[in-house]
């Protein structure tokens, strides 16, 4: 089964990363989730059956949440 995956790099308020880290964990298609530092303050990586379904988890539970800034995606090419 071909597999695509996406990584999110996500600024933060930085009162509120703690908070984001936490809603971010109840998102069932994070794979990974780390607090990063740098000029991003959380990395998540998204896996998932088809590209179709990456946009509404960005736009509908990642971007939502409150006290993200910014976020970065990369989307993966699938693999075999």
């Amino acid at each position: 089964m071909t597999r695509v995956k996406a990584y999110v790099l996500i600024v933060t308020d930085p009162l509120r990363t703690k908070e984001v880290f936490e809603q971010l964990k109840q998102i069932p298609q994070l794979v990974e989730l780390h607090e990063v530092m740098g000029p991003y303050d959380i990395v998540c990586e998204i896996e998932v059956a088809d590209l179709t379904e990456i946009p509404p988890i960005l736009g509908e539970r990642i971007r939502r949440i409150p006290g993200i800034e910014s976020t970065t995606s990369l989307v993966t090419f699938p693999e075999p």
